[in-house]
């Protein structure tokens, strides 16, 4: 018998088995640099590692890659982000990432093989399988997209501090629930890429109720410009004692609309808001008294919201609604 020896009695005995210690696998991260995270149309998700790196073997073709935003117009060179994926999920579902770049026009090294290559240029981006089979391949991809710039003025003429305004770019789902945030927060004047199509907008003039949507069709290889129209105005609140005075500091604030749903709470001597046109309450607390008024929003016409210490309320009756 293989692998045994004599026992006390002639009998073969088998040998004891010896323990192997594991083997520690080589690190295949790139670098020990995080992966980013991206969401690709109609890809699972992918899983951040380096497949080339794995099998340091495999003979690698050179991949050329090119990108426009129109059909025979120029190379795009700079502000590209590349991603090569493996086209099979592993078994956690996700693609393997094989390699990234940034910048222009991009080269890979790659072994021979099917690939889903997804360019991204802002919120633009092309997904597309590429076969490399030869030495040296070269890939020009289209992105059809163009640029957005959005802005927005007030009333008649009025223009809008730029760092009052912010912009959200929404998919042009007919169902409002059904629609998907495309670019959110963007400044007023500054260029978002987008694939071409319809897209929903949504200006936000200041920070409370202010806000007008519109729609946009982006054209590829151009720069759509929207300007957008607010009917709302700057408000100042203020607690007086008397009229032109000096404005009471540690005042609490809420303002309602006419129908009693809550805008804004503030805390302070005069607060500044933004507000719709329309009719509104305003509360101020200062310290044990209770004052208030009612005041309509005008289309650009920016004011202060003044309230006497003479505006008081009466004083409530403890004992009243104590439920006894």
């Amino acid at each position: 018998m293989p692998n045994s020896s004599p026992g006390d009695l002639g009998v073969n005995l088998p040998q004891p088995l010896h323990k192997l210690e594991p083997i520690a696998l080589p690190n295949t991260e790139l670098g020990g640099l995080p992966q980013p995270e991206l969401s690709l149309p109609a890809l699972p998700a992918y899983a951040p590692q380096n497949s080339v790196a794995a099998n340091p073997l495999a003979r690698t073709r050179r991949l050329h890659l090119d990108a426009r935003l129109v059909k025979d117009g120029a190379k795009l060179p700079s502000g590209l982000v590349w991603r090569l994926f493996s086209p099979i999920p592993g078994v956690d579902g996700k693609l393997a990432l094989i390699a990234s770049a940034k910048g222009g026009s991009a080269d890979f090294e790659i072994p021979a093989g099917s690939y889903l290559m997804h360019v991204g240029l802002g919120r633009a981006g092309v997904t597309k399988r590429i076969d490399i089979g030869g030495p040296a391949s070269n890939e020009d991809i289209v992105l059809d997209a163009g640029g957005l710039r959005m802005n927005a003025r007030v009333g008649a003429n009025g223009a809008i501090p730029p760092d009052k305004l912010r912009f959200d770019v929404y998919s042009d789902e007919v169902v409002e629930s059904d629609r998907r945030l495309i670019a959110g927060d963007v400044d007023a004047n500054s260029v978002v890429a987008l694939n071409a199509g319809s897209y929903q907008i949504v200006s936000h003039y200041g920070d409370e109720n202010a806000e007008v949507h519109g729609e946009v069709k982006i054209e590829a290889g151009k720069v759509t410009d929207v300007t957008l129209q607010h009917s709302a105005a700057q408000l100042t609140m203020k607690l007086l004692r008397d009229k032109g005075g000096e404005a009471i500091a540690d005042t609490a604030w809420q303002v309602m609309t006419g129908d009693g749903d809550l805008v804004e709470e503030r805390v302070g001597a005069f607060p500044s808001m933004v507000l719709a046109e329309g009719n509104y309450l305003v509360v101020a607390k200062n310290r044990d008294k209770t004052y208030q008024r009612d005041f309509t929003v005008e289309a650009g016409k920016n004011a202060d919201v003044e309230l006497l210490t003479t505006d008081v309320l009466p004083a409530q009756d403890s004992d009243q609604g104590s439920g006894d």
